[in-house]
């Protein structure tokens, strides 16, 4: 029974003291007909091997007997009462664990081999309310002040990702094995899926032609990383195939009706632009019309649908709230986030370094990823090492804290433009000793920057499922606009 008082006279936390006093959650007598059935057979191992750890026993004597009965049956070796007993005496644990009596007692306490598996689900059942019973007290102790700096929404994010990171794990008790037919079924329909939609592409459409043609699309619980240094156009093409995707949402929902309103989308977030300027860059590459003409006002008003979640200051935990709710309400497609490194780990976590920090927000966007089903592309920034090489084309060693981003990702592109680093080598007439050199280095720069105008390369240096190489993309710089490059291009050129 709750002994909270809900009367105004009610001392704050005075309802604690019942709710701390009750008995945590456990099954001793399934501990032991567990263990029991164990040692009569070890086959009974095969039913809870895979998820049930020492620690999930509420008795330490039992879950100490199931590390030792864990330790001989994976090594191949008979684990019975008489091999226990032996090996307990050897290292002088023998009466820590009850003594011969009591591994005897265990083998009365007994259930059949079938009986086993069942009998783990209780015991892993009740660990899992026990860890639930202990992050409440944490959740009320911090309300309460026990943590001064997490502010209030900071405990939710903590709260949040302590019960992502326990249901992560209380899923393993379910078993995560999916059969061979079923898996097959799977792969024969994505494989019809890629022959039957035209350029073969199986996943979400991106708008840019090469790179679907590359990929395939944009896959569910896939992590693309786009990288490169400031001012390549990382965030242009992230909103290019943003927008391509959601075009594609909104076309695949009107095959069938014209009318019909997709229940999937887009989720943007960035932390470098607010709002209206994410919505300004989309509306100067459809329209093009450049942004600085639209942030003056020499257009006319027009509707633009809108398809941003956009924050300033972003944590794992909040971006995982809110693509859930997303999902929940609206439906999501896709996930991009702009960009990784000025993201936070989950609330409460105090990583020691700056890699591990990285290395947690990448695995929390993988796990996303797969929670929700759906592809996220998170955008990243490049060391300097790129400006230091006479070819400046990134590589993946290039990557800010690159051993977790490459490990977790399941594609990484890089961005590059030799136009832009090609403008800030413009001859300068003072470098040269006469005029014919000046003129000789001027006309071969304007012959680099004519072949290098307008012109993309994104580079895909890692894709876990495909090809890697280069695709060459058509570039507005006016309009910060990205889209497929012809070999005759014209201004009916759609992307």
């Amino acid at each position: 029974m709750n002994s909270f008082d809900p009367s105004p006279g009610a001392v704050p936390g005075a309802g604690l003291l019942g709710l701390s006093q009750r008995i945590p959650p456990s099954n001793l007598a399934a501990e032991q007909a567990l263990l029991g059935a164990l040692l009569a057979n070890n086959k009974a191992f095969e039913r809870v091997g895979e998820y049930l750890a020492p620690d999930h026993f509420a008795d330490p004597v039992h879950g100490r007997i199931f590390h030792a009965i864990k330790r001989r049956v994976e090594a191949g070796q008979l684990a019975d009462a008489v091999t226990l007993r032996a090996e307990f005496e050897h290292s002088g644990l023998l009466d820590e664990v009850g003594g011969p009596a009591y591994l005897a007692q265990l083998l009365s306490a007994m259930v059949g081999v079938i009986n086993a598996g069942e009998y783990g689900q209780v015991i892993y059942d009740a660990w899992l309310r026990r860890q639930l019973v202990d992050l409440g007290e944490v959740v009320v102790n911090r309300a309460f002040g026990a943590e001064a700096e997490l502010d209030a929404k900071g405990q939710l994010e903590a709260a949040e990702q302590s019960l992502f990171e326990l249901a992560k794990e209380g899923g393993a008790g379910e078993g995560g094995f999916l059969t061979f037919e079923r898996a097959l079924t799977i792969a024969v329909q994505h494989a019809e899926k890629a022959f039957t939609t035209p350029g073969g592409v199986s996943g979400l459409a991106t708008g840019l032609r090469d790179l679907d043609a590359k990929t395939g699309g944009l896959h569910p619980s896939d992590l693309l990383i786009i990288a490169g240094r400031p001012g390549m156009g990382k965030t242009a093409l992230a909103t290019k195939i943003a927008f391509g995707a959601a075009k594609a949402v909104l076309r695949h929902a009107q095959e069938a009706d014209p009318n019909a309103v997709p229940k999937g989308g887009v989720a943007l977030f960035s932390l470098e632009m607010s709002a209206d300027q994410l919505a300004t860059r989309l509306l100067a590459e459809e329209s093009r019309i450049s942004g600085d003409r639209i942030r003056r006002g020499e257009i006319s008003q027009r509707d633009f649908d809108r398809f941003l979640e956009v924050s300033r200051e972003l944590g794992i935990s909040a971006l995982r709230t809110r693509c859930r709710r997303l999902q929940r309400t609206k439906g999501l497609d896709l996930i991009v986030v702009d960009y990784l490194q000025l993201m936070r780990p989950a609330a409460g976590t105090r990583p020691e370094s700056r890699v591990l920090e990285i290395s947690m927000i990448t695995q929390g966007l993988k796990a996303l990823a797969k929670e929700l089903s759906v592809p996220v592309i998170a955008l990243s920034q490049l060391s300097r090492a790129v400006e230091s090489r006479e070819d400046k084309r990134p590589q993946l060693s290039d990557l800010r804290e690159s051993g977790s981003i490459e490990q977790d990702a399941d594609v990484v592109m890089f961005v590059y433009r030799d136009e832009y680093y090609l403008m800030q080598r413009a001859p300068k007439e003072l470098s040269f000793d006469n005029a014919e050199k000046f003129q000789g280095a001027v006309d071969k720069w304007q012959k680099d920057m004519e072949m290098a105008h307008n012109k993309a390369e994104l580079i895909i240096a890692k894709q876990r499922h495909g090809p890697t190489g280069t695709i060459k993309l058509f570039f507005e710089a006016e309009f910060t606009r990205f889209g497929d490059l012809e070999t005759q291009h014209d201004d009916g050129f759609g992307g």
